[in-house]
């Protein structure tokens, strides 16, 4: 039930956070007071990812490291680009060009792997082009906010630096010792297994929720504008993303995962990180957290659409194949 309606608890909690105060008048706010918390709640999630991860998955990362290769070289290409280019268009407001950026140069978001399933895709693929673009995330987003923050008041160079120690320790290596753990003690891996899944989806729902409730009145200013540019990157990277899985002939149970892929991003580490990296320059982290709302709503379009069509291609048994 809550993956399956990831976007309708994600609106139903954001408003929550939102009203709160309006709800419960003079009482504690959980969601403006966890803020210090968000960093240390996504490494713990991060770390639940890897210990869901299969290993049989991880090791087609590297069987079939060229079809995998060349789907995160699509992703890791197409967004930023498509970033960048939609960017142009805020120059007047450089916290907001950044966050869009931020939002092109994250690695694909775990929703695309249980879109992929409701799509027909080649889900095996899919979770594999999310466990590479995860761990190359620190040789990628620095170089990307470094292009960013070039010419602008920030430091870019020390941005870069403190984003390649923050993906790392923060992304990379919870995902690695939550795998090598949940290999070694089977009965944390019998616990992730039943409860894991939960936990990753409401923790992310939170970060969101919270970016949301703190920015409130700032997003209420560039919504319009904001949601417009997004949309562009969102649909565009679809579009790409297929036409990109056809020109390297990935079948079609490929091609809708790599779609996916491409166009859902992982907000919540986009949000997170732009808290970290950027102290008191808020307005960055609005668009990873709008951009959730809308690639799991038209992800979810693309995926009713997919399931709707009678296609005769077949899902080949070595799916990574």
């Amino acid at each position: 039930m809550l993956q399956r309606f990831l976007l309708l608890w994600l609106i139903l909690l954001s408003a929550l956070a939102v009203f709160w105060d309006q709800i419960f008048p003079g009482g504690v706010d959980p969601f403006k007071n966890s803020k210090p918390f968000l960093p240390y709640l996504f490494t713990v999630t991060m770390l639940v990812i890897g210990a869901l991860l299969p290993a049989h998955e991880i090791r087609e990362v590297f069987r079939r490291w060229h079809s995998v290769l060349a789907g995160t070289f699509v992703q890791y290409t197409v967004m930023p680009g498509l970033a960048f280019l939609v960017s142009l268009f805020f120059l007047d407001q450089p916290q907001l060009r950044i966050g869009i950026i931020l939002v092109g140069c994250v690695p694909g978001a775990m929703a695309s792997n249980v879109l992929t399933l409701a799509a027909r895709g080649n889900v095996s693929y899919s979770v594999c082009l999310t466990t590479s673009a995860t761990l190359l995330s620190p040789l990628f987003v620095p170089l990307f906010l470094y292009l960013a923050a070039s010419g602008t008041d920030i430091d870019a160079i020390e941005l870069a630096k403190d984003s390649f120690v923050k993906l790392l320790t923060q992304v990379v290596l919870p995902v690695i010792l939550g795998h090598l753990f949940s290999r070694m003690h089977h009965g944390f891996s019998r616990v992730m297994q039943l409860f894991g899944p939960t936990f990753a989806n409401l923790s992310i729902l939170w970060i969101i929720a919270t970016i949301v409730s703190l920015n409130e009145e700032r997003l209420q200013k560039v919504f319009l504008s904001l949601a417009a540019a997004l949309l562009v990157i969102n649909l565009l990277g679809y579009l790409f993303g297929y036409l990109a899985g056809a020109a390297i002939r990935l079948d079609e149970a490929k091609r809708r995962a790599l779609t996916l892929e491409v166009g859902m991003q992982n907000a919540g580490l986009g949000a997170v990180l732009a808290g970290q990296l950027f102290p008191g320059r808020e307005m960055i982290a609005l668009p990873p957290a709008l951009y959730m709302f809308g690639c799991m709503l038209t992800g979810t379009i693309l995926v009713q659409i997919w399931a709707a069509r009678k296609r005769e291609y077949r899902i080949p048994t070595d799916e990574c194949e």
